[in-house]
């Protein structure tokens, strides 16, 4: 049976590169290289205000924000990066922290040009987010951030896991059944719509089995 997510990933490029957006691989040091969606024109995104979105944990870049970049892309310059061990993101090095994130995905948005942006960051995407404001005050313009914090301290993160009843980060984040992954969209959705088993089942296979748990209490900065 064909897995739906994969399926519906190539026809979900298609309408980006419809909508103005391509997708580019950006070298910031040898070994690490970060995935963007990036206007197509950029002579004409040039004229533009700069829109940056960050993802969460879960899903990749365009996977997350689709619905924003098809409403804002004919007005704003859209970028949609993959933070690193996600889509097609990857470093050999070992730095976890938010903090390196925020140094690549910076690096990525100089090469594409861009010297000033809004940030608008998702959960984890929004701690990077703030890291990057505060290591790069001249790039960052403003921001939009929601479902996240500033920085995720030891006491916020046993207050959060025990309202979730979770024992660790990597056990909710990085589900291993289908179970699990209707608990982690349930936790992250508000009023989540119902979808068959499949659905979730295939979400499984394509974003979570083989995941390399890599996300430790590093990653979260705590």
């Amino acid at each position: 049976m064909v897995n739906t997510l994969s399926l519906y990933k190539p026809l979900l490029y298609g309408l980006m590169k419809v909508a103005g957006m391509r997708r580019q691989v950006v070298e910031i040091e040898s070994g690490t290289v970060i995935n963007f969606w990036v206007p197509s024109d950029e002579t004409t995104a040039k004229r533009k205000s700069a829109v940056v979105f960050l993802h969460g944990f879960g899903f990749d870049g365009i996977l997350t924000w689709q619905f924003q970049v098809l409403a804002l892309a004919n007005k704003y310059a859209v970028y949609v990066p993959d933070f690193l061990f996600f889509g097609d993101s990857i470093t050999d090095k070992s730095e976890r922290s938010p903090a390196f994130q925020a140094e690549c995905m910076a690096k990525g948005l100089r090469k594409h040009g861009v010297e000033k942006c809004t940030l608008v960051g998702l959960s984890y995407g929004g701690m990077v987010g703030f890291k990057m404001a505060e290591m790069y005050p001249n790039l960052v313009d403003s921001m939009v951030i929601t479902c996240s914090v500033m920085a995720l301290t030891k006491s916020i993160s046993r207050a959060g896991l025990q309202r979730i009843g979770f024992s660790s980060w990597a056990e909710y984040l990085i589900p291993e059944t289908v179970k699990g992954v209707k608990t982690l969209l349930d936790v992250a959705f508000y009023k989540l719509p119902w979808m068959p088993n499949f659905i979730y089942k295939d979400i499984l296979e394509v974003s979570f089995v083989g995941y390399v748990v890599i996300y430790t209490d590093e990653v979260l900065n705590i």
